[in-house]
């Protein structure tokens, strides 16, 4: 039997606005063939970089001491997580969440060329996330996130992660776009429409997204949102795989199953 995989520290921004059907989440197709998660429907996110846990970052909002208790963590993988969370919205959605440490303000735009040349060192890792920001005077805003969900990838699989889902509303002056290398196709989507096509087999995606989908689908509205998360208590969610005659179900600590519609990316 081979050893079980550590899991990666890894961060997940449900990315939200008010639409005109009511509360839309902005939703990747990751692209076909890639290591994890190829084809499926997800949020911007990814694994933590070392040198998200710079301490010299700019920073305003709950301290990393704070999201550590949020989240059952030690301060140094909270900054992380929350850096990340930041630098992964930043890389595949062209959104930041960060602003004037001195006034408050978050930054109204950032879809000029000279953002894009930053951004895309940020993907190569020629610049690290304290680097743009300190260039720029600005500073992360930890208070525009909120702790929505923790789930980690079951024993069993290969390849895993722990991953904190955080929930944000997208920034007044901001656009998101569809930058991300890592994806074929980026929508604004009710979680309703996006569960609905999930249920058509048109969307697929894994249980964590369907599952915090199926979250936000009371919420009315981006502010009813924020001031409910997380929904329910931050327990990690380590869900177990199991087959059936009638397909492959995932189950939940709670016992809530869900069918898996096609195999898990290995």
């Amino acid at each position: 039997m081979s050893p079980t995989a550590e899991p990666r520290q890894a961060a997940t921004v449900l990315l939200l606005r008010d639409g005109r059907a009511g509360l839309e989440v902005y939703l990747l197709r990751r692209t076909r063939g890639m290591p994890f998660a190829g084809g499926m429907t997800a949020y911007p996110g990814g694994g933590v970089d070392p040198r998200d846990a710079d301490t010299e970052i700019g920073w305003v909002g709950p301290s990393p001491e704070q999201w550590a208790v949020a989240f059952g963590c030690d301060e140094r993988t909270a900054r992380e997580l929350v850096c990340a969370a930041v630098r992964e919205t930043f890389e595949e959605a062209g959104v930041l969440l960060a602003g004037d440490p001195g006034d408050g303000t978050v930054v109204p735009d950032v879809s000029g060329e000279d953002w894009e040349e930053q951004r895309q060192a940020l993907l190569s890792r020629e610049l690290s996330l304290a680097e743009l920001l300190a260039g720029r005077r600005l500073a992360v805003r930890s208070d525009l996130l909120r702790p929505f969900a923790h789930w980690i990838t079951p024993p069993i699989e290969p390849r895993r992660y722990d991953t904190k889902f955080f929930a944000a509303a997208l920034p007044v002056g901001q656009e998101a776009r569809d930058v991300s290398g890592e994806a074929d196709e980026a929508a604004w989507l009710t979680p309703a429409a996006a569960l609905a096509q999930l249920s058509a087999g048109t969307r697929p995606m894994l249980p964590p997204t369907s599952h915090t989908l199926g979250q936000l689908a009371p919420f009315p509205d981006v502010a009813s949102v924020l001031a409910g998360s997380p929904p329910e208590p931050l327990r990690p969610i380590i869900p177990t795989l199991t087959e059936e005659p009638d397909g492959r179900w995932v189950v939940l600590p709670d016992g809530t199953r869900i069918r898996l519609a096609v195999p898990l990316p290995s």
